[in-house]
């Protein structure tokens, strides 16, 4: 009895674990919102500085 019952239940867990794997039937959709947001910050001190000196008739006083 043990030795038919065994192979029965071996071969019902054997059947039952069986995975299936397909590719689906809709294309996979993957929604990103990405904002970027970048500021940029340049210091024109010395520059300005130079150009007021070199061009005293551009700013006059």
């Amino acid at each position: 009895m043990m030795r038919t019952v065994l192979p029965v239940l071996l071969g019902a867990v054997m059947l039952g674990g069986c995975v299936s794997v397909k590719a689906p039937d809709k294309p996979i959709e993957i929604n990103l919102n990405i904002n970027v947001k970048q500021e940029v910050v340049v210091s024109l001190k010395q520059d300005a500085q130079d150009l007021i000196t070199n061009n005293p008739e551009l700013f006059p006083k």
